[in-house]
């Protein structure tokens, strides 16, 4: 395989999809091309604001051709078009979706919602719907934490749950008005899920004290540290709900 990644290689490191072999390859070749880093980071962006508009109105039926693949690969050289079309499909999707998404984190302090409320409809959203689209699916140990390293740096230490039987299978990027967020979802055998959310601290409020949030049958327990507000999330109830509780006890930041 050629060193020099080609146009599918580049789409294919930004949407996660590279083994681990050819994208420390790839990540070699755009240090030592720093026009093509900065594009592709911009395509990264772009991807995010993309994704998050359509998961924030999970109602819109399928449309392929706002996938970022293809969305990058008809616009690649005209950015500041693709961000039109993006505001313009907010307009079109109403003005409660990614605004009301985008915001969140900054409202619920306002409204004195308990904290973390937007790390529970991420688990609503994602960790229940089983159809969700993901930006990264773990196909080898380690991959999720690589993944969430390059997006967060090292603030991102995933929990451990392997003992009590729960791996992360997938993640999500998202948006905040405070800037990027994830959500990692954790499942057993079973298929029970439990999530590990990121997010910045929100203007407002802040780095959280350690606590819990308990809205609707979900139960979140949060706390703070390198910069970042965490949560984990599962069900309210039986051993998923201790799972947490064991993992939040034994946290290291």
């Amino acid at each position: 395989m050629s060193m020099i990644p080609d146009e599918s290689d580049l789409h294919a490191y930004v949407d996660g999809r590279l083994d681990e072999a050819r994208r420390s390859e790839v990540e070699r070749w755009l240090q030592q091309h720093p026009e093509r880093a900065r594009e592709v980071r911009q395509w990264q962006q772009d991807a995010q604001r993309l994704r998050v508009l359509l998961a924030a109105s999970p109602t819109l039926p399928d449309a392929p051709q706002l996938d970022p693949v293809a969305i990058r690969s008809r616009h690649a050289a005209r950015r500041r078009r693709l961000l039109a079309l993006a505001a313009s499909l907010v307009l079109g999707i109403g003005a409660g979706g990614f605004t009301g998404w985008q915001a969140r984190g900054m409202q619920e302090a306002a409204r004195g919602e308990a904290p973390m409320s937007d790390a529970l409809q991420a688990y609503r959203m994602f960790a229940l719907q089983p159809e969700a689209v993901a930006d990264m699916v773990q196909q080898q140990p380690g991959q999720m934490q690589s993944w969430l390293q390059r997006h967060f740096g090292d603030a991102a230490h995933l929990p451990d749950l392997h003992e009590a039987g729960f791996r992360p299978v997938n993640a999500r990027l998202l948006a905040t008005g405070s800037g990027p967020a994830a959500i990692v979802v954790y499942r057993n055998r079973g298929g029970d899920a439990i999530s590990f959310y990121i997010r910045p601290p929100t203007a407002l409020r802040g780095p959280l004290p350690p606590g819990t949030n308990r809205q609707d049958g979900l139960l979140a327990k949060y706390w703070s540290g390198q910069g970042y507000n965490y949560a984990l999330v599962s069900r309210d109830r039986g051993r998923d709900a201790h799972v947490v509780e064991r993992a939040w006890s034994a946290r290291s930041i």
